[in-house]
């Protein structure tokens, strides 16, 4: 496949510290830099910006400072970047100053016979650990880092491990693999979605709202192989045309397949998890794995692109750092 051009340089900031340079030929020309001093790794692809991570703790901007769910945050993924350098997600949204990006929570935790909310920053958070690795495997960019949640911001009660995988831009855009492993550090931790029924688990807050799609498709539990997955389609925010984003189930998640939930008026899409009126108990002796692919495209993907991804996705032999 031809190298996907046009995925023009936003990497203002990425100067001043040591760059990983893949090695892999003209098949990737990506880039992972960990900025030590702001908490953050970069990837970048031929000098334009795709992502970063935000592993230490983001503060609050001065805007919202007292706002309700203004909280500090760290372990989730924003600006995620589109094709023309977009900015694709939001963070510290003036409507719900606690979305931020791409991140997994959620707003029931369970611990002690109470409930908190790691989605709305309220009672427990996830805690920056260990950056296991942030480098160049192959032709991929990896990421791989540790997290404490912590309840009342003091008593550790679950490790949690995110993996992100950045594979270089092809024709048919980028694909970015997320996995992400729980295990709980004390006995009866549980999450659930809100009110047990509505979203929670992998979030996606976009700026993509106007000319906006959403669409998502889960087939029957008859057929085989069972795809799922979702996209929302719109002109993000500073841009002229639209971007795609969307997101492949793997199967091998526990409930697979998560039902979809969208709020369009946000520019929101997510695979739910847990399913709906269950809290779902975190071990101890083993951890929860739940795995997704985003792809972000210059155009949308058809349905049968995006049944076809699913496939290859779901194919692909699981990699481990």
């Amino acid at each position: 496949m031809k190298h996907l051009c046009g995925w023009a340089a936003a990497a203002a900031g990425l100067a001043g510290a040591a760059i990983l340079t893949a090695a892999a030929g003209p098949t990737s020309n990506l880039s992972v830099r960990h900025d030590k001093q702001a908490g953050r790794v970069e990837v970048a692809e031929g000098g334009a910006a795709v992502l970063r991570y935000n592993f230490a703790t983001v503060p609050v901007p001065d805007r919202l400072k007292g706002r309700k769910y203004a909280e500090a945050r760290s372990d989730y993924i924003h600006p995620l970047y589109g094709p023309g350098g977009e900015v694709l997600t939001a963070d510290f949204a003036d409507d719900h100053p606690h979305h931020r990006g791409v991140y997994w929570a959620w707003p029931e935790v369970y611990y002690k016979d109470q409930k908190r909310d790691l989605h709305a920053l309220q009672g427990v958070f996830a805690r920056p650990s260990q950056l296991v690795r942030a480098e160049l495997d192959g032709e991929t960019a990896l990421i791989e880092a540790e997290n404490i949640w912590k309840w009342g911001d003091a008593e550790p009660i679950v490790n949690e491990r995110a993996i992100i995988r950045v594979h270089p831009a092809r024709d048919g855009g980028r694909f970015i693999d997320l996995e992400f492993r729980f295990t709980a550090l004390v006995e009866g931790v549980s999450v659930a979605r809100r009110g047990q029924a509505h979203y929670g688990g992998l979030n996606l807050r976009t700026t993509l709202n106007r000319d906006q799609k959403i669409t998502y498709r889960t087939a029957p539990p008859e057929a085989g192989p069972r795809y799922s997955w979702g996209q929302i389609v719109g002109v993000p925010d500073g841009g002229k045309t639209p971007v795609a984003v969307a997101i492949l189930q793997h199967a091998g998640n526990p409930e697979y397949p998560g039902d979809w939930v969208e709020y369009p008026k946000i520019a929101w899409l997510q695979p739910a998890f847990p399913a709906k009126g269950e809290k779902y108990p975190l071990p101890t002796d083993k951890p929860l794995i739940l795995r997704f692919r985003l792809w972000v495209r210059p155009i949308a993907a058809t349905d049968e692109q995006l049944v076809e991804a699913w496939k290859d996705y779901n194919q692909t032999k699981e990699q481990r750092p």
